[in-house]
This record gives C-alpha cells, structure tokens and sequence, in this order.
C-alpha cells in the first residue's frame, strides 16, 4: 500500500514504489552511519574518482562549490576526506576519501544490491530478463540521468 493506504495499480505507481522501496533503504544505510545524502554522494564519488577537485564534486551533486566547501569541511572534521595541494600549484586542491571514509560506506554497494535481488526475489530468471528487456525499451527514448 501506498502512503495514503492504496494499492497502486499504474504501471508508473508500481515503479514509483519500488523505487521507493530501494531508495528508503539506501537512506537508512546512510544514516546509520552518520552522513546526510550529499555527504555519502560525495564519499563514494571521492571512492569511485580519488583526486577530485571541488567543481567536479559541485557538477557531480549538482550544486555550488561553496556548498561542496562546506560538506567537504564536514567531512575532514571526521577525517573522512583530505584535500591535498597539486605539486607545483599551490591553488589548486585535489580531494580525497580518507581509508577511514572509504571504510565507512564500503558496504553500501553491496546493501543497494541486496535491495534489488529482495525486490526482484518473486521473479525467476526468465522474468527478470523479460523486465530488464522492457525496461530497457522504454529507458532507451528517455534523456540520460545525471550523476548523483
């Protein structure tokens, strides 16, 4: 049932409550460990891209540099990042996930996929190839999303 107690019956209801679903659980796993959303966005960035600088953060989050600034501040508070300086300019600052950030949300890979294969469960593999092909289709005509 959905938040108003119903049973959703569109195609697109159904999908909005999966995604509810995965999405309700990434958030528990997040804040079990003391981030915010942007914060856990930008660790796993800094995992997947060591050495970033601050815009690629911003374009990443889709948000300012002043506000990346302020997550990242937050971060090397508990040690999570560090920011070094470029060899030969001083100006520019490459970031870093710390091994104690990269430790902290290592797991959250494998907890996206335990949501998924819990979601898909009622299906067997014949279904699930038949989802993923229609999903596909209909992903194929629609603009690419941005990271996150």
């Amino acid at each position: 049932m959905d938040a108003q107690g119903t049973t959703p019956t569109s195609s697109l209801d159904l999908m909005r409550w999966i995604v509810w679903a995965q999405r309700k659980t990434g958030e528990e796993w997040i804040r079990e460990r003391g981030l915010s959303h942007g914060q856990s966005a930008a660790l796993v960035y800094l995992v997947r891209n060591p050495g970033a600088i601050q815009r690629d953060i911003a374009q990443m989050s889709r948000t300012s540099e002043a506000s990346v600034s302020s997550l990242l501040q937050g971060l090397e508070r508990r040690g999570l990042v560090e920011r070094r300086t470029d060899p030969g300019n001083e100006r520019s600052k490459r970031v870093y996930a710390t091994p104690a950030g990269s430790e902290l949300i290592a797991g959250f890979d494998t907890a996206m996929t335990t949501v998924e294969e819990t979601i898909l469960a009622p299906l067997d593999q014949a279904e699930r190839a038949t989802l993923q092909t229609l999903l596909t289709k209909i992903a194929a005509d629609l603009p690419q999303p941005t990271p996150s």
